[in-house]
This record gives C-alpha cells, sequence and structure tokens, in this order.
C-alpha cells in the first residue's frame, strides 16, 4: 500500500514497524499489525465501494486493541470516525446516531446488545469489527482510496451542557496538528510507554494518549476502565513513562494510597517518582490535589487548557516551573488572545474571553452552519472560557457563561471560592454557581460534599471560613450539603443541574 494514500498518522505508523504498539486485554499489537487488521476492517467497511467519501461510521468499542484497529479502519475506508461511549445510556448513543447520519455502527460483541433496538429504531446496520468479512470485501486487493489531509476524520460531541450535544468535525490535518504541537512540546518518543485510562469518545484520551503515542512509535497500554488500585500497581510492575488523566482520577488514586499500608505506600510513591511526566486536564485542578499529588510522587503535574473544538491550546512548560493555579503559555503552532465582550484584545493582567487559532482548531459543527460561524470571531474560536495573562502564564477564571458569576455588579470566579472551600478540613468536594436572582443578579451558591469522616457543614461557619479569605461579596449566600456532586462521563461538574438543585430547594 502506498504511504502517500494513509492518513498523516498511518503514514507515520508505517515507519515504526513491528515495534510494540498497542497492549490491552486482547492483546499486543505491532504497528504492522494494527495496519494490517486496520486495512482488512476497512475493505469490509467499504463492502465492494471504492470510497466511503466522508460517510460517518459509528463505533462503540472499550479501550483496547479493537478500538484503535476500528478507528484506523474506518480512515482507511474513508469515512470519518464517531466514537461513542460506552458508558452512556442508549438514549445518549440514539442522539450521537441519529445526529451523524451514521451509515452504520461498529460494535463489540459484549455491547451489542443494548445498542441494537437503537440502532434497529434507525434503520443502521450493527458490524462486528472481529467477524469475517463478506466474499466480495475478501476478493483481490483492491487499493483503499487516497486519504487527503483535509478530509473530514473524526467527529467529537462536546458535553452540550447547554443543550444536545453537538458533534465537533475534525480533519486529518487538524488531528496531525494538534498531535504534532503537544509531540513537540512534551518530547515524545519511541522510548515512551504511557498507561491509558481515560473514556475513548472524548479528545483528551483519542488525541493526548492514543494518537500521540502511535504517531511517536511509543506503546500505548489501555487499561479496560479506571481502577485506582490496578493503576497503582502497574506504576509499581515498572516501564510506564507517561500518564495523563483527570483531576477526579488523581484525586481517587491520592485517597487509595492514603488507604494503602505503609509497605504499599513507598513502593507505589517511589514507582511513580519514576515516570518522566504526569499531565491533568479536562477540569480545573485543584491546588490542594496538585500539592498533595507533589509530596506523594514528587512530581508537580503539568497543567494544560484544551477543549474538544480546539484540542490542546495552553501547556505548563516540560522543564521550567509551573505554577500552581496557571496553565502556562500557547502551544508550538497555536495563537492565543483574550478579548473584551466586542472582541478588543484587553491588555495584560485583565480577564477576557480566550480566542483561539491555528491549524489544529476544528472544521465545523456537524450540520449547524450557524452555530460553526457563531463560534468564529474573525477566523478566532471563542471559546467562552474566561482567563488572565500573567507573568507566570495564562490562569483559567472559568466558563463565560458558567464560572463567571454576576453579583451586585461584581464579576467573581467560581474556581476561586471553590478553591477556597475545598481547603476547609470537613469538605471533600464542592461546586460554587450563580442562581437567578432579581435583587443581585445572581446569587452565590455553593453545593458542598462533606468528608466522610468529617464534622457537621454548619452553614454559618462554612460562609464565615470562605469570609476569611475571600472579599465578602464572594461569600455564597446559599449553602447545599449533597452526598455527591452530578458529573458527566468525563468526571466533569455538571454545573447547570447543581443550579438546578439550588432553583428546586
Amino acid at each position: 500500500m502506498n504511504a502517500r494514500r494513509d492518513p498523516p498518522l498511518l503514514a507515520r505508523a508505517r515507519r515504526h514497524g513491528d515495534r510494540l504498539a498497542v497492549v490491552a486485554p486482547d492483546g499486543r499489537f505491532s504497528y504492522r499489525d494494527l495496519l494490517d487488521a486496520s486495512r482488512a476492517l476497512a475493505r469490509k467497511l467499504l463492502q465492494g465501494r471504492a470510497d466511503l467519501a466522508e460517510d460517518r461510521v459509528a463505533y462503540l468499542v472499550p479501550p483496547s486493541v479493537a478500538w484503535v484497529v476500528t478507528q484506523w479502519g474506518i480512515w482507511r475506508a474513508g469515512g470519518v470516525a464517531v466514537p461513542l461511549g460506552i458508558s452512556h445510556p442508549p438514549p445518549e448513543w440514539e442522539h450521537v446516531l441519529a445526529d451523524s447520519g451514521a451509515i452504520a455502527v461498529v460494535a463489540d460483541p459484549r455491547l451489542a446488545e443494548g445498542l441494537q433496538p437503537v440502532a434497529q429504531r434507525l434503520g443502521i446496520p450493527v458490524l462486528d469489527p472481529a467477524a469475517p468479512a463478506a466474499p466480495a470485501a475478501r476478493a483481490g486487493k483492491t487499493p483503499l482510496p487516497a486519504i487527503a489531509p483535509q478530509r473530514r476524520a473524526q467527529v467529537f460531541y462536546t458535553s452540550g451542557t447547554t443543550g444536545r450535544p453537538k458533534g465537533a468535525v475534525l480533519t486529518h490535518a487538524n488531528l496531525a496538528a494538534q498531535i504534532q504541537s503537544l509531540v513537540a512540546a512534551w518530547e515524545w518518543s519511541r522510548h515512551d510507554h504511557i498507561l491509558g485510562v481515560l473514556p475513548l469518545h472524548h479528545v483528551h484520551g483519542v488525541v493526548n494518549v492514543v494518537c500521540c503515542a502511535l504517531w511517536s512509535g511509543a506503546t500505548c497500554e489501555l487499561m479496560p476502565r479506571f481502577d485506582a488500585a490496578a493503576v497503582w500497581e502497574r506504576f509499581a510492575q515498572g516501564g510506564i513513562t507517561l500518564f495523563m488523566a483527570v483531576p477526579t482520577i488523581y484525586t481517587r488514586l491520592i485517597a487509595h494510597w492514603e488507604q494503602a499500608p505503609e509497605v504499599l505506600r513507598r513502593r507505589y510513591a517511589d514507582a511513580a517518582s519514576r515516570l518522566r511526566l504526569m499531565v491533568s486536564g479536562s477540569a480545573a485542578l485543584p491546588v490542594s490535589v496538585l500539592k498533595r499529588w507533589h509530596e506523594i510522587t514528587g512530581h508537580m503535574l503539568l497543567e494544560r487548557y484544551g477543549m474538544t473544538e480546539i484540542g490542546m491550546a495552553l501547556s505548563n512548560p516540560l522543564h521550567d516551573v509551573r505554577v500552581p493555579g496557571h496553565v502556562g503559555w500557547p502551544l508550538p503552532g497555536v495563537e492565543v488572545r483574550l478579548v473584551d465582550e466586542r472582541g478588543r484584545p484587553v491588555p495584560e493582567g485583565t480577564p477576557g474571553e480566550i480566542e483561539v487559532r491555528g491549524p489544529g482548531v476544528f472544521r465545523e459543527y456537524l450540520g449547524r452552519p450557524k452555530e460553526t460561524r457563531a463560534a468564529f470571531r474573525r477566523g478566532w474560536f471563542k471559546t467562552g472560557d474566561v482567563a488572565v495573562c500573567e507573568p507566570d502564564g495564562f490562569r483559567i477564571l472559568g466558563r463565560k457563561s458558567v464560572d463567571i458569576i454576576k453579583t451586585g455588579g461584581y464579576k467573581v470566579s467560581a474556581l476561586e471560592i471553590e478553591e477556597v472551600l475545598r481547603e476547609h478540613p470537613d469538605v471533600a468536594d464542592c461546586a460554587v454557581v450563580g442562581v437567578p436572582d432579581a435583587e443581585w443578579g445572581e446569587l452565590v451558591c455553593a453545593a458542598v460534599v462533606p468528608q466522610p469522616q468529617g464534622g457537621s457543614l454548619d452553614e454559618t461557619r462554612l460562609r464565615a471560613w470562605v469570609g476569611r479569605h475571600l472579599a465578602l461579596y464572594k461569600v455564597p449566600r446559599r449553602v447545599l450539603v449533597l452526598e455527591a456532586l452530578p458529573r458527566n462521563a468525563m468526571g466533569k461538574v455538571v454545573k447547570p443541574e447543581v443550579a438546578a438543585l439550588f432553583r428546586k430547594a
């Protein structure tokens, strides 16, 4: 097969031959194995066609060698890959399948039973990636289509906090730009071995973990699901050089470590200290978690900033000082600016909305031209996140619509208040939201989860605690004590649901 016909990532894979590419519960595949298996799957998907011509193909496959083979097979057949969340309920799958216009869905046999009723309603065939190809697909060695870099490659569905999820479309060129930026900034090499624990329907797990590893000739080891004990044990076995996770995962790893016997704590901490890089993203990293992880492992977690539509935009340095609460500077090939409400750049030290421009920025929202146009300002993507540029780098203040609360004429960062609340000895977790109010515009409200063995959380004392650290207008007016905060599949708190709890109370 001519490498010039392949997407950029697969053309790179040809350089790595028999190197170990993926380790997972379903086997160990070299780069050559992945190329052979994905070619066979591509021919099966084509079913005699010359090219899928950017038709969408969804896939419901757990983290595995089969997941990578399926993604590559869809690409090589000329299709656009649409990953489904394996933990999502059927209504979520139905929305993605219908919205994307998928012509087929590749499903692991263990998951196909729950998917079949949805697919039947939509008239979409469900394919088993391991089933033999039809005779027409096996016949001869018909060349696969040539895949130009500007072709659509992947659709990631956003979390949809303001409505039903939208499909963000990335081209092969977008993906290549995102990957090359991270490979350069974090100095990926063929000697790396990353442990993947993140869901593979999200840009964090797909691009930052799987794609960066396979671009570099490294080894990507995929766990079927996150399990704190299993992760610590895998660290202890040695050989892992990279680990990337969300703050919730680091919190759970810390909790498991603290409950372990002293001999295991020493073994785990020593093993983790040998990794060359540990990264946190997809949600704000509490400073308390960053400090505790550093105490345990010696690693100052590298925070970065990104989102579905842009990949990664900002990153703390690999070798220089990382300042808690900051996400560093623009990554290679990425332009970032802060603007006011009229789109004018703001001076350093002044909060503004983050706008991003570069070759990694997504192409469009699938089937939503109006929303795509509204998302850009003269070529710059409007992230909806607010930050301030300081001497130590960018500091994220929160979402323009969620984490920035306007109360009594003041703009308040919910994240700032959350950091203070998490320092309270009886608070395990929290979420601060703005709730509409006739007098104040929005009331600052805090939902808190108590420590399992903590004392009682008294609202008056909790407000006094915040008042000792922040200005009076930042003190929560209302407090709800909850057993757990509502979260999505990536572990992010769903703040509209938190605000709804206050409206019902």
